[in-house]
């Protein structure tokens, strides 16, 4: 399975937020901000990684794997 890079961080930053909304009425509001924030940031992130250039990635892959192999 293959799953696209910046996926896994949106959806735990979509997580994030809404569990800050659904506590805002229960915690501490700096509490339930800081919460809404920190997954906004990953939402932003994420979907950022997503959009990135993949032939950076790649290349990165490759070079990882020619070192990986000359252990072999």
């Amino acid at each position: 399975m293959h799953i696209k890079q910046g996926l896994v961080p949106t959806v735990i930053g979509t997580a994030v937020t809404a569990a800050g909304f659904a506590l805002k009425d229960t915690i501490p509001k700096p509490y339930s901000s800081g919460l809404v924030g920190f997954g906004l940031a990953h939402i932003v992130l994420g979907s950022v990684d997503m959009m990135n250039n993949k032939s950076a990635v790649q290349k990165t892959a490759r070079q990882f794997n020619k070192v990986l192999n000359s252990f072999k």
